[in-house]
């Protein structure tokens, strides 16, 4: 695949979503790819199953850092494919800028997009959310201030406004892909 399509091949691209921890990434992707006849993939899960360890016991063991490396790796792994996937991208992903130049140019990214206090009452911190453990709020509010203009970087103004309707969401990407 080349580094970069035009617009017009943008169903042949990956679709990545990418946003904030319980914007329902997986979910909304799941069933995108459904739609789209494509192959899902979740790059947390990625990361998990090529190490043999859970997201919680990469940042306990190893810190966050080692779990960016990982992260990315996972990330390009996935555009790597030969198929255009649709990709649930880890929240942070847009961190590292190696990362947001593959999104720009291997994918069609979606954004989807949500307030901090939807998503704190979404989801707990668990297993799977080692960042939520003292203030989820406090936490998610800073993500979104930090990582926002990221989003909208690589998204280019494809965004959805995740409400509490799961089909709208698969409904306003499929729209913004088509």
């Amino acid at each position: 695949m080349p580094l970069s399509s035009p617009a017009s091949d943008r169903h042949e691209r990956h679709v990545v979503l990418i946003g904030l921890m319980g914007t329902g990434k997986t979910s909304v992707g799941r069933r995108v790819a459904m739609c789209l006849g494509r192959t899902f993939l979740d790059s947390d899960a990625q990361v998990e199953a090529g190490t043999g360890r859970t997201v919680r016991e990469i940042f306990e063991s190893d810190g966050e850092a080692a779990f960016r490396v990982l992260e990315a790796e996972a990330l390009a792994e996935a555009l790597a494919r030969p198929e255009p996937a649709v990709i649930a991208a880890a929240g942070g992903v847009v961190l590292d800028p190696a990362n947001r130049q593959r999104l720009r140019t291997l994918a069609t990214a979606v954004w989807l997009r949500a307030d901090p206090s939807l998503l704190t009452s979404r989801i707990t911190s668990g297993d799977h959310r080692p960042l939520l453990d003292d203030d989820p709020l406090t936490m998610l509010q800073r993500m979104h201030e930090e990582r926002s203009s990221l989003y909208d970087e690589v998204a280019e103004g494809r965004v959805v406004d995740v409400g509490s309707s799961i089909e709208e969401a698969v409904d306003g990407v499929l729209g913004l892909i088509s």
